[in-house]
């Protein structure tokens, strides 16, 4: 594992590149960093490039400092944020992944440069903030920077079916049948976007990507690395 840094704007972003092949950048859960990935990497790094990059106020990637931090923290600043690392950083279109908060950045920069996405995951997210069935895991200390990611949870994400009709890009929506996400959201993230898969993993919960890492590994592998497959009784494919 190579670990860099790289000034992408206001923000010194950390991030590690592991393994060879066809570029991932795969974006981790909120309140977290990329070692929650660990996992996930280790499986898809026997046969892709991983790049895990830690969005700002996360891990080893600094918060932005200035005038109005209290009200900084957004899903369309990290989504900028990821923009300019994959142009930066990977140079050009790329396979992106997501879990959980990650997910929906992934979701919105695909929104915004579908050029830059060859495929798009988002593992254990959602795309408008109702969708949180379960409602979001709490974290004990209520830092401020845990506040500032309740407040943007409060509010966003807030895409309508509508929005993600545009969604050029191969998708694939994977949630745990426990999991924080609803299967009925996700249910409609996945008719709502007009070439998309959908997984739902048995007995697993949030932590879907830990609990069952062979299988998600697996799934995930399958849907980056392989084209789809002409299936033989197509309904919503037909």
């Amino acid at each position: 594992m190579t670990e860099r840094s790289v000034q992408l704007g206001p923000v010194q972003t950390w991030y590690a590149e592991v393994g060879d092949g066809e570029p991932v950048v795969f974006l981790h859960p909120g309140g977290v960093d990329a070692r929650a990935l660990d996992v996930t990497v280790a499986g898809l790094a026997s046969t892709m490039r991983v790049y895990t990059p830690e969005r700002r106020g996360h891990g080893r990637t600094p918060d932005v400092e200035g005038p109005g931090l209290s009200t900084a923290l957004t899903f369309a600043d990290m989504a900028a944020d990821t923009i300019a690392f994959i142009e930066q950083v990977v140079g050009g279109p790329t396979k992106l992944a997501g879990c959980s908060d990650g997910g929906v950045v992934a979701l919105l920069v695909a929104l915004e440069r579908p050029d830059l996405v060859e495929r798009l995951a988002c593992v254990a997210s959602v795309f408008h903030r109702d969708g949180w069935g379960g409602g979001m895991s709490g974290q004990t200390e209520r830092s401020d920077f845990v506040r500032r990611l309740d407040d943007m949870h409060s509010t966003d994400p807030a895409l309508t079916p509508e929005m993600l009709a545009e969604l050029s890009v191969r998708t694939l929506v994977m949630i745990g049948d426990d999991d924080e996400v609803s299967i009925e959201h996700a249910t409609e993230f996945y008719r709502s976007v007009p070439v998309a898969e959908l997984s739902i993993v048995p007995g697993t919960s949030h932590g879907l990507l830990v609990e069952k890492p062979a299988l998600c590994n697996a799934i995930l592998l399958d849907f980056l690395t392989r084209d789809s497959v002409q299936t033989f009784a197509p309904i919503r494919r037909a």
